[in-house]
């Protein structure tokens, strides 16, 4: 029996995004206070906050602009929404204006979020944990299962895992998140298994047919897994966790960052919003705005005026193409008038009068009988 795929939409090129919680209480004065210091210092151009849509129980929109790589401008969207027993989440979506996005640019999280090593703003909705820190595993091998299940569900935030060949000392301790472009330091959270946990974490990951090497590391899959995903590229053999830059799993977590991945279902409507409900405009914008409004409605207006045109010409076309039928079938005009003279006479008349050209005389006509043979035989014969 055929099946139906769906096609998942994809996140665009231009487009950065992210999913986070923000634990505890004061979340929306914290934002408020972070975007006026931030727009005060210039590390913004704008921000905008709207109410909550419909209800009190709808989220909270920020909106923030700004500008990177020497005039690239950025749009972004962070929506709070209401608070629950473990916190508020929230979704940001950015977007650059007619460029790639570069994961060297500054993360858009930095358009908003307070920042400092103690804020309770970035814990993955997933998982709990946070990016920028080393995360051991887990020594129950249960919760080792359900925590790389939940990973698997992090639709914005790519998940590591580092398998240590020996116990590390400070040198190994440095995170991965140090390496990284800033533009992938707030998306990835770093697991560590430690040297006799290479045969849980692989055995959890048993179903979905990865595995971590000795003394290496796997980027995971999210679910599902986007085009292009190969453990082999996404894998590296082995890290050394010695201080320096591991270099092979710094390329490995670029390519994976690469790749077209599925757009969340939560981060579809909020990249719509940020599309097609813009509100923070400049005033440049806010003229190139009217400008289309007023180029669209005299588009419409032409449209409407060139049809009503045609609409009139069919319609005196129609009139002719009757009058021209009543004509022909002897029918006297409307009104009663008797039918002009000199009104040109229509291609069926015409036809009729030729045809009655044609006829022989009436002295001349003879009817055709049949005789008892079945030869035609002249009448009056």
């Amino acid at each position: 029996m055929p099946t139906t795929s769906t096609v998942r939409a994809t996140v665009p090129p231009t487009v950065w995004l992210t999913r986070g919680r923000r634990t505890g209480t004061g979340a929306e004065d914290e934002l408020r206070e972070s975007l006026r210091g931030l727009k005060d210092s210039k590390h913004i151009d704008d921000y905008l906050e709207l109410p909550p849509a419909g209800d009190e129980a709808g989220d909270l929109v920020f909106e923030a602009r700004t500008r990177v790589a020497g005039g690239v401008v950025v749009r972004a969207r962070l929506a709070l929404a209401p608070a629950t027993d473990d916190g508020r989440d929230w979704t940001l979506v950015a977007e650059s204006a007619g460029a790639l996005w570069d994961l060297d640019w500054p993360a858009p999280t930095g358009m908003f979020l307070p920042q400092g090593t103690d804020t309770d703003w970035d814990a993955d909705p997933a998982t709990g944990l946070r990016p920028g820190t080393i995360h051991p595993l887990p020594e129950d091998d249960k919760e080792v299962r359900r925590l790389l299940r939940n990973c698997a569900r992090s639709g914005t935030r790519i998940h590591v895992v580092v398998h240590e060949a020996m116990t590390t000392d400070e040198r190994g301790r440095v995170p991965l998140a140090h390496w990284l472009p800033p533009g992938l330091r707030p998306l990835v959270v770093e697991h560590r298994a430690a040297p006799h946990q290479l045969r849980v974490v692989n055995w959890a990951l048993r179903e979905s047919g990865l595995q971590v090497p000795r003394g290496g590391a796997l980027v995971l899959p999210g679910r599902p897994s986007p085009e292009g995903y190969d453990a082999g590229t996404h894998s590296v053999r082995a890290v050394f966790l010695d201080g320096t830059e591991p270099a092979g799993l710094v390329a490995a977590v670029r390519g994976y960052a690469a790749l077209a991945r599925p757009l969340p279902t939560e981060a579809e409507g909020a990249l719509t919003a940020l599309r097609e409900d813009w509100h923070l405009l400049s005033p440049e914008e806010e003229l190139a705005r009217e400008r289309a409004l007023v180029a669209m409605y005299a588009e419409a207006l032409e449209a409407m005026t060139k049809s009503r045109d045609l609409y009139r010409e069919a319609a005196e076309r129609a009139h002719e193409a009757l009058a021209a039928y009543r004509e022909s079938a002897g029918d006297p005009p409307a009104g009663g008038q008797p039918p002009d003279s000199s009104a040109p006479v229509s291609p069926l008349r015409q036809l009729t009068r030729t045809l009655d050209r044609l006829k022989p005389p009436a002295g001349l006509r003879r009817t055709v009988a049949r005789g008892p043979d079945g030869r035609s035989t002249p009448s009056g014969s």
